[in-house]
């Protein structure tokens, strides 16, 4: 049996005596750990002085937080910064994220293949896999081998994993998280995806939280929390997978999903009421106008057999621009993206659109003509201009499947990083 601590003076231990002594302003502060670290995730807090204005404490509060977040191996304190040149007084401490913290394990499933990372907080990939080229039509031997792949970079870093995040090309229904429409896996309608990536994870050995969403609403968030989004309120998304297309909107700087999870399938907005079939029955909707497929059909190139159609597609784009053919079929895609974006822009008004994927590639090879497209069918692209950009983070659907077993750490430090 335990002897009791010491006692200090009123009979307290010198645990709950040094706690004590520190428990007025943490304590205040404790609610503040969640904001304060999200503040620090996004970039918005990069000194002492941003966080105890951002977060409306005083700088003392402020500083219990910070010392708390340090202390639990989340963000690292620079008491001692060194002043820019010409500056005045001492420079506030630097809050920076702690390089050797903890990480979740993302993993994300497209048609070309697999691949799995360890992400730790502010986006930042710590390790990533190999992309592998093989889909089983079978998803829980899928999830199973990029579970496997991600739990080997788990054991070779000796990381502490806080989640486990999957991104996948369909729309995920809430809050059962089945997959309802991988068209381009060949896995049946439906396919309970969040319950077999929990299972795969803790066969693993991962006692942690999974979770599975849409891979265009995952880079969404990525991209907004610490891309081409960031500082934007109404955020519009539109990507190619490497089949397909998706779209992603974030509202008032939050994931806007709908009422089941199904929100913003744009891939099935028509473009070319005479173009190909679709897969959901009707034709020319932009899920096979302006994905990857499309641009080599319409160039007159047969897919190869190695390498994904995304990678095909875009060094098509970036080498032969001065092939007239693929120069035509180049501008007949923008023309119908921009088209679809108009009717999107016209519908939900939003402040910033960023486009990823091959729609990334089209922006490229001509903003001018896009911008134009958008501008001249869109009453609001008209009077005022909605800005149009390039997702910039690499892998940003693994980053954002990251964000969802982040998540319940940023809500609240202390219990997301409990024991489970």
């Amino acid at each position: 049996m335990r002897g009791k601590a010491a006692s200090g003076a009123g009979g307290q231990t010198a645990g709950e005596a040094e706690g004590s002594a520190r428990s007025p302003r943490l304590e205040r502060g404790r609610g503040a750990l969640g904001p304060a670290l999200e503040l620090v995730h996004t970039g918005r807090a990069p000194t002492r002085a941003v966080l105890t204005a951002e977060l409306g404490v005083t700088r003392a509060t402020a500083g219990a937080v910070a010392a708390e977040l340090e202390a639990l191996g989340l963000i690292r304190i620079d008491a001692k910064p060194s002043a820019a040149a010409g500056s005045q007084g001492r420079p506030s401490h630097r809050l920076s994220l702690a390089e050797d913290g903890p990480v979740a394990l993302a993993a994300q499933v497209h048609s070309d293949g697999y691949r799995a990372a360890l992400v730790g907080l502010g986006g930042r990939i710590v390790a990533t896999t190999p992309g592998c080229e093989i889909i089983d039509p079978d998803p829980a031997r899928v999830l199973g081998s990029v579970v496997d792949a991600g739990a080997r970079l788990l054991r070779e870093t000796g990381r502490h994993c806080v989640g486990a995040g999957l991104a996948v090309p369909s729309a995920v229904a809430e809050p059962e998280g089945t997959a309802l429409n991988p068209l381009h896996l060949a896995w049946p309608a439906g396919a309970p995806v969040r319950e077999i990536f929990a299972e795969r994870v803790r066969e693993a050995g991962i006692d942690r939280p999974a979770f599975a969403a849409n891979d265009v609403n995952l880079a969404a968030l990525a991209e907004h929390r610490h891309g081409a989004g960031r500082g934007a309120r109404d955020l519009l998304c539109v990507a190619t997978g490497h089949r397909g297309v998706g779209g992603a909107l974030v509202l008032d700087g939050r994931l806007h999903t709908g009422s089941s999870g199904l929100a913003l399938e744009v891939g099935h907005l028509t473009v070319n009421p005479e173009g190909r079939p679709c897969y959901c029955g009707s034709r020319g909707c932009l899920d096979v106008e302006t994905d990857p497929l499309a641009l080599l059909d319409a160039a007159g190139r047969e897919p190869g057999p190695d390498g994904s159609l995304l990678h095909q597609a875009r060094e098509l784009i970036a080498g032969s621009l001065d092939d007239p053919k693929v120069r035509m079929a180049t501008e007949a895609l923008i023309d119908r993206l921009g088209l679809g974006l108009a009717g999107l822009v016209n519908i939900l008004n939003p402040d910033r659109i960023i486009l990823g994927g091959l729609h990334r590639a089209l922006l490229d090879a001509d903003p001018n003509r896009l911008r134009a497209v958008v501008a001249d069918r869109s009453l609001w692209g008209r009077s005022g201009g909605v800005p149009i950009l390039a997702c910039t983070l690499d892998h940003n659907s693994l980053v954002g499947a990251a964000e969802l077993a982040w998540q319940p750490v940023l809500d609240d430090p202390l219990s997301g990083l409990a024991p489970a």
